[in-house]
């Protein structure tokens, strides 16, 4: 371990101390390390003792600085995991720190370009616009067209802070999970997609392909809009991008004062959502307030504009079709298919006791069927699903952490533009919609001419395969010892896939000649062999 890395992890078990964290845990449940360096450090003095608990690691985050203080908004999405009172503290968190020297900025942008600032940017302004932990603004006009743009450059050195602090995390994490209390958490797998979700916020040229694939899906729409990117400028610490001028989403008086339809606009962010993550299964997965601005034209027919792209997901088509069948189950108040699907989707343990795990499911949603759909909320009810799966097995993946997250940002969202907003009423139909189209005739013929073109690869090996398959039955049948000996030689030698496609072959044909009578071995003696080869061929399979 680097000095620096032995620092701050004294630094790290000093804070542990002073704000009394391992408090978060019964003592019976606190890892034996943590409590002997609470021990070693019985010399400092406690900070904010009179404070509940959560406000303490809120403080404790705040003064670790930005890397935690973004792990802990990371935390705050987690409400799956953690109550509800300790979500909420670390929600408050704001990741604001001052911006790094103008000449620094500059140097690094000049890196990035290859050449000088003035060779491709005039009014250039060296006063960063906005600053955050791991990139900061600059704003300057295009030399070659006069357009404004933005210039977002990642701050110096921050990625060896990152990699260090993460080194730091994902150390406690283990020491957490070594208690029964701490591995209910996950310590580790929420460090570990905290690791992917900042560091691909490092690369910009990501970022920067994210949002010309966000601006591609929504060219046209009265919805959203996202601006233009500069490719050509595009390095990984560097992102050059159209300046806009919008309202802040959180700017209420001022989206009043210009007519805007509120109403309109809180429905259209649950239309925005649900399009991304069923129509294009590719999601901003970062919307918070800060990253939203509404245009300035039409206010009656109000445009958002998205920024900050760096966070997306993506859901499986398996997964997209699991959630859509949730939200639906829970519509309908049928708690029974709700579980069932959790079942199907592998998200809860196979072996989970239906019964119970319905139970559950109705003793914390049923209390909810006499509210009006108007006032319960759709993230939370989600948060409650994965509470309640967590019970029985389930954690959650990453890609669904994003989804939940997102939503929660986006109801927030809607409801503080227009209180009386039904999230319910405008998801419900898009989601039976989409449910519809999947099992429509189009949908499945659109998938049959995609599996085409691999059914025709395989296409022609399948004569001789099946070939081989009529002769293998035919000798198999005859004199079954020594066919399934030399059998078994061969077939070690092979791929997998063509043990799983023998088997097939196996069994059709041995049921072809008994139906057809065309020998005169005994019904039993050939099926025996034939499910003698079949067992031995799914042992293999099993094999690493």
């Amino acid at each position: 371990m680097s000095l620096t890395a032995l620092r701050r992890g004294l630094t790290i078990a000093a804070t542990l101390r002073r704000y009394r964290l391992l408090a978060l845990l019964p003592p019976h449940r606190q890892p034996a390390a943590l409590r002997w360096l609470d021990r070693v450090l019985f010399f400092l003095p406690r900070q904010a003792a009179d404070q509940p608990a959560p406000q303490r690691l809120n403080l404790a985050l705040q003064h670790l600085g930005p890397v935690y203080i973004k792990f802990g908004q990371m935390l705050s999405t987690r409400r799956d995991l953690l109550p509800d009172d300790l979500a909420d503290a670390l929600a408050t968190l704001q990741d604001q720190v001052p911006p790094f020297c103008s000449e620094l900025a500059q140097q690094q942008i000049e890196q990035a370009l290859g050449g000088r600032i003035s060779e491709h940017f005039d009014e250039f302004d060296p006063k960063p616009l906005a600053s955050a932990s791991v990139a900061q603004i600059h704003t300057a006009r295009l030399k070659e067209s006069g357009e404004s743009v933005v210039l977002k450059v990642i701050r110096p050195g921050i990625r060896s802070t990152i990699e260090s602090d993460l080194s730091l995390m994902t150390l406690v994490a283990r020491l957490l999970a070594a208690s029964r209390q701490g591995r209910r958490l996950h310590p580790v797998e929420v460090v570990e997609d905290y690791r992917r979700t900042i560091l691909a916020e490092l690369d910009l040229v990501r970022e920067a392909d994210n949002a010309i694939q966000l601006r591609r899906n929504f060219r046209d729409s009265d919805a959203l809009y996202i601006p233009q990117v500069y490719p050509r400028f595009s390095h990984p610490s560097l992102m050059v991008m159209e300046r806009i001028n919008g309202i802040p989403v959180t700017d209420i008086a001022a989206l009043q004062a210009q007519g805007t339809n509120m109403k309109k606009l809180a429905e259209r962010g649950v239309e925005v959502f649900f399009t991304q993550v069923f129509r294009d299964n590719f999601f901003h997965a970062d919307m918070h307030p800060g990253n939203i601005f509404v245009s300035r034209q039409h206010p009656q027919d109000p445009q958002y504009i998205g920024i900050d792209c760096g966070i997306v997901g993506r859901l499986s088509e398996q997964d997209k079709r699991d959630m859509a069948a949730i939200f639906l189950a829970f519509f309908n108040h049928d708690y029974h298919v709700l579980a069932q699907q959790f079942l199907s989707s592998g998200w809860v343990h196979a072996d989970t006791d239906m019964a119970e795990f319905e139970y559950a499911l109705r003793k914390v949603f049923q209390p909810l069927e006499n509210k009006p759909l108007a006032e319960i909320s759709f993230g939370h009810v989600l948060v409650q699903l994965f509470r309640t799966a967590h019970q029985f097995g389930m954690i959650v993946k990453p890609q669904l952490v994003l989804l939940e997250k997102t939503l929660l940002y986006v109801e927030g969202l809607g409801r503080q533009l227009y209180p009386q907003l039904d999230l319910w009423a405008t998801a419900k139909p898009f989601l039976e919609q989409w449910m519809a189209q999947q099992h429509s005739p189009t949908n499945q013929l659109k998938k049959l001419r995609q599996a085409v073109p691999k059914l025709a690869e395989q296409l022609p090996g399948l004569p001789q395969l099946l070939h081989e398959n009529l002769l293998l039955g035919r000798n198999l049948l005859a004199n079954p010892g020594q066919v399934m000996e030399r059998y078994i030689a061969e077939r070690r030698r092979q791929h997998t896939s063509n043990l799983i496609f023998s088997v097939g072959g196996v069994l059709v044909i041995s049921s072809t000649i008994l139906l057809g009578k065309t020998v005169t071995i005994w019904p039993s003696a050939t099926l025996a062999a034939a499910g003698l080869l079949a067992w031995w061929l799914s042992w293999q399979i099993r094999q690493p």
